[in-house]
């Protein structure tokens, strides 16, 4: 009759043959034997199960943005085999708005560093390290086959490096020493890989030695009428023609020009028609398809304004003397607040359906970046005082700098400010950043003289400090009467500063 039994050994000892980390509860085994194992059988057991290792915990590129498609791994702040709690930063990552840092979820010892600090275009979702628990052995520690490290696109897939840059048009007919290139125009490549001709049987008459439709057209009427073959292996150099044919359009350039122009090698001076490629970051990227999108799909209308800063000036001289620094920008900010409260339904966003109120007023300023424009976001502008819009600008301009703004620092927005009057621009027009239908172009303030009378009725000439201001507005959302009173109604707050408060 089986008895039950149980195995003599510590907990901890128990533990380690189960695989269980330490944070986990005793088991208890029974079976059909009873043997109590002795100190010798503990060591080896003990050692042939340190192997046994629980699952690590993968640690994956996450979305840290809403249009983002990939990041960058700027550095590891961690290093492989050192304990990391949870909240601890892992690594610094760069999205398509700005460097944000990567905290552990879990306690446990970071076991491999998948993919290195410096890495580009890190793919979302891929497998970028892993995490093992406390306890266990970390060097053991194997890359899972079904997820390995993402191979980096910016590689070329060739056996032999080559000075010369890769390009993403892949070319079929192999360069032969001797033989001619032609530049194909798309209607010429597209008829001689149909009929497996080769443009070096022919002769380029386009603009700049360009192999046109109407070339490639005449080499399939001569293979039809059989005074020249198939050329697909290209087996030698071109030779004179053994068979008269018939006449063709005047040569083009005598000397080949290559299908692709040349490019510039770092640490070389140029040659003459080479060119320079400039690397785009993440954000630049994202900005320029988002400039693009914005233009082409969303008509723009567009108001302008002059605004006397007169009284302005004077409340910030106020505030100077008090020791409380504003800018002429933090006035502006706090203007358009208010006026967005006053007109809801400029407070608008386009889903795709049609216009949405939004409840909240938060004011996306822009600011320039090394990296490209970015727009931290004042949350509740309208309910802040000049002072505290003062101090929010030059906090979140700072971290925008030093690419470390948070998500939820520059996501969001329901209207736009951009300023150029630091730079001396008069007047300027902006795009709409989606899906808000409004931005603000503050040009520089200019001393402009006026004609004015006096309280006797007398005329004399007065300077006044006047800015323009163009808004544009997207015309499905905010039609043009709208805009033109958003701008009045705005004009008379930022004119009469005791509005603002």
């Amino acid at each position: 009759m089986a008895a039950p039994w149980r195995l003599g050994w510590e907990p901890w000892l128990l533990r380690c043959v189960l695989g269980f980390g330490g944070r986990r509860g005793p088991a208890v085994l029974k079976g059909a034997a009873g043997w109590s194992a002795g100190r010798g059988a503990s060591r080896r057991w003990l050692h042939s199960t340190r192997r046994l290792q629980a699952d690590p915990i993968k640690i994956l590129m996450p979305s840290l943005s809403p249009t983002m498609e990939e990041g960058n791994i700027v550095k590891w702040l961690k290093k492989e085999g050192e304990a990391v709690s949870a909240g601890d930063a892992l690594c610094e990552i760069e999205t398509d708005k700005a460097v944000v840092t990567l905290d552990a979820s879990d306690d446990g010892i970071l076991a491999r560093i998948v993919v290195e600090g410096g890495s580009k275009n890190v793919r979302l979702g891929s497998l970028i390290g892993l995490l093992v628990e406390e306890g266990q052995d970390w060097k053991r520690v194997e890359i899972p086959k079904d997820v390995g490290p993402p191979s980096p696109p910016s590689k070329p897939s060739v056996p032999h490096p080559s000075p010369e840059p890769q390009t993403s048009i892949p070319v079929k007919p192999e360069v032969t020493p001797g033989k001619l290139q032609f530049r194909l125009s798309p209607a010429a490549r597209n008829i001689l890989e149909k009929h497996t001709l080769d443009a070096s049987q022919g002769t380029a008459t386009g603009p700049r030695g360009i192999f046109t439709k109407e070339d490639a057209l005449k080499l399939v009427h001569l293979k039809q009428l059989g005074k020249i073959t198939e050329s697909r292996p290209a087996p030698a150099p071109p030779a004179a023609p053994t068979v008269p044919l018939p006449a063709q359009a005047p040569a083009g350039p005598s000397y080949p020009r290559p299908m692709i122009p040349p490019m510039s090698i770092p640490g070389q001076p140029n040659v003459a028609g080479t060119f320079t490629e400039i690397p785009a970051s993440n954000i630049r990227r994202v900005i320029a398809k988002r400039l693009t999108e914005s233009k082409s799909t969303i008509p723009h209308a567009y108001t302008t304004v002059d605004c006397d800063l007169g009284a302005v000036l004077k409340a910030r001289q106020n505030l100077i003397r008090d020791n409380i620094k504003v800018s002429v920008n933090d006035f502006i900010i706090k203007a358009a607040a208010v006026t967005l409260k006053q007109m809801p339904g400029v407070n608008v966003s386009w889903d795709g359906e049609g216009p949405k109120q939004l409840p909240f007023v938060d004011i996306s300023v822009a600011v320039a970046t090394d990296r490209g424009l970015i727009t931290p976001v004042i949350k509740d502008a309208a309910a802040k005082g000049i002072q505290e819009i003062a101090d929010s600008v030059k906090a979140l301009s700072k971290k925008a700098r030093d690419g470390k703004l948070l998500p939820e620092e520059y996501q969001g927005g329901s209207f736009s400010i951009s300023n150029l009057g630091m730079f001396g621009i008069d007047e300027f027009t902006s795009v709409i950043n989606p899906p808000q239908a409004c931005i603000l172009s503050v040009g520089r303030f200019r001393p402009v003289l006026k004609l004015a009378q006096d309280e006797e009725g007398n005329a004399s000439l007065q300077q006044h400090q006047l800015i323009k201001v163009t808004m544009s507005s997207d015309s499905r959302a905010v039609d043009d009467e709208l805009a033109t009173r958003f701008l009045e109604s705005f004009k008379a707050n930022l004119e009469n500063p005791a509005r603002l408060i």
